[in-house]
């Protein structure tokens, strides 16, 4: 085979696995401490209550990751409010009262920077997402951010 044929295959198997779903392939990622690889996940909005919302129920994957982490924060009303304060609520497999890491200020600047809210987090963990918002008029503060686990 010529070199420019060659070329043209490897390209095409390239594209050709990338478009297959369920094919992809997991990098090491920058995570917390201690992991290996942390997956991200976008949690909806559950709930509003005393001056923060809560996340919809995320899960840990079986994965190196051990970290809680969140990046890409950004006030939805105010693209350049980059800040937040955030803390985690897990969620206990017995069905008890969910426990609380202390709340931590974390920025994304630049918009990958990841800041650990939660550490040494089994596989399997079920947690929430809260953070404290800034503003409740005309509706409460909506804020997007990616959390890794």
């Amino acid at each position: 085979m010529n070199r420019p044929m060659w070329i043209v295959t490897v390209l095409t198997a390239i594209v050709g696995a990338a478009l297959l779903p369920g094919s992809a392939v997991a990098s090491p990622a920058a995570g917390g401490a201690g992991s290996s690889y942390c997956a991200p996940a976008w949690p909806g909005t559950d709930f509003y209550a005393a001056g923060r919302v809560g996340s919809e129920r995320v899960t840990v994957p079986t994965s190196g990751c051990s970290t809680i982490s969140v990046s890409q924060i950004r006030d939805v009303r105010d693209p350049n409010d980059r800040c937040q304060t955030f803390l985690v609520a897990m969620l206990p497999r017995d069905g008890g009262d969910p426990t609380y890491t202390d709340p931590v200020r974390a920025c994304s600047s630049p918009p990958q920077k990841r800041t650990v809210l939660a550490t040494n987090v089994p596989d399997g963990t079920v947690f929430f997402v809260l953070y404290e918002v800034d503003y409740i008029v005309p509706e409460p503060q909506q804020v997007r951010f990616t959390v890794w686990r």
